[in-house]
């Protein structure tokens, strides 16, 4: 009976055009709509500098020069006089301005605190914050001359010798050095939630077809021929749940693969995933055997499954995530579509079997409560 329906439902256009064509459309009409925000950079447009250096040693220059050589972004310094900086920065819309006192390297070498004067542009954007953040840091490394002075003559050391220390001090490469990283949110990025979203919601529809075929063959009037041979109770139900389960986990692989494919995302360990996959189908397909015991015709048992895909996927985030708190948000967690992108998130971030345990656990319950659910609800269209 599996293999006979599997065939027919092979044969029937209707299966691929909602498991596969409509759902991979969908995807990608929401990802030109929505996947610009997905982006994790900032593009950091160019940036001027008006500068004033009137010191006399090293150190000012070294400062500027760090400036215009950010390797984040494009950097022009224009040097101009000490009296001429705040009035260039606003005309010319700079982003900043800076002036370095006469006395700047001095100040370092001896080990007093230099001082630097920074003026902001009309259109101060991110780009100014990064360049006084550029500016504060290397600020910080230079007064770190001034602490090791502080320290040496504290501790007794002569003073033809502190000027040394403090200038090895602000220009020597600090003890730590730091590297950008990428910690796991154990969530999915835009992309990634608009994929599995639509994944997850369309399964509902998938797995519906084989409560479909159970119907037809009740109005055909052929269930009444299957249930008279010599087969199992239960079986004949068993074999349309399962020719749902199995079109549910093929289409659900072959979404998260064009999907990992066509927008650039990945879900993680393919064997995780794997399981999943399988336990989101099988609370799916637990539905069906509500849906069969409900409805009297498939026309009913269409229209109540996608009553129960729409509140589901909705619900659960398929088309953006939806934020509770309380009962409401406890409620929230037990939606199964809720769980699968939740479970694909944290394989997402490198996560392995423990670390989905909860969704699995949500999805696994989900299935066996409304499978015994439905044992206890009235046939409606075996009466009918």
């Amino acid at each position: 009976m599996v293999a006979n329906d599997l065939r027919q439902r092979i044969r029937d256009k209707s299966v691929f055009i909602f498991s596969l064509v409509v759902p991979l459309a969908l995807m990608g009409v929401l990802n030109l709509s929505f996947g610009g925000f997905d982006t994790g950079n900032v593009d950091l447009k160019p940036a001027v500098v008006v500068a004033s250096s009137e010191d006399s040693g090293q150190l000012g220059d070294a400062l500027l020069e760090a400036v215009d050589s950010l390797p984040i972004m494009d950097v022009t310094v224009r040097k101009v006089a000490a009296s001429d900086v705040s009035r260039e920065t606003k005309d010319t819309g700079a982003e900043l301005g800076i002036i370095l006192p006469a006395d700047f390297t001095t100040a370092v070498t001896s080990g007093q605190a230099p001082s630097v004067q920074v003026v902001e542009g009309d259109a101060a954007g991110i780009e100014t914050d990064v360049l006084i953040s550029v500016v504060d840091g290397l600020l910080g490394q230079f007064a770190a001359g001034t602490e090791a002075a502080e320290a040496g003559e504290s501790a007794g050391l002569p003073h033809d010798v502190l000027g040394g220390i403090a200038q090895q001090a602000a220009a020597g490469t600090p003890a730590l050095t730091l590297s950008e990283g990428h910690a796991s949110a154990g969530q999915l990025s835009l992309k990634g939630t608009l994929v599995a979203g639509q994944t997850g919601l369309f399964l509902l529809f998938t797995v519906g077809f084989g409560v479909l075929g159970l119907l037809a063959e009740r109005e055909e009037g052929t269930l009444s021929r299957l249930q008279s041979t010599p087969v199992a109770p239960g079986t004949i139900i068993t074999a349309k749940a399962l020719v749902g389960f199995i079109l549910g986990v093929v289409a659900t692989a072959i979404l998260l693969a064009a999907g990992s494919i066509l927008f650039g995302v990945s879900f993680g360990a393919p064997a995780v995933v794997a399981l999943l996959v399988l336990a989101v189908a099988a609370a799916a397909t637990s539905l069906t055997f509500i849906v069969a015991r409900l409805v009297r015709s498939a026309e009913q048992a269409n229209i109540a499954q996608s009553i129960l895909a729409m509140v589901l996927g909705i619900a659960g985030g398929a088309f953006f995530p939806i934020e509770a708190s309380g009962f409401l948000a406890t409620l929230m967690d037990l939606n199964p579509i809720a769980a699968f992108i939740r479970g694909l998130g944290v394989t997402a971030g490198g996560g392995g079997v423990t670390d989905v345990a909860v969704p699995l656990a949500v999805m696994l319950g989900f299935a066996t409560v409304a499978t015994l659910a439905s044992r206890v609800l009235p046939d409606r269209g075996a009466r009918g």
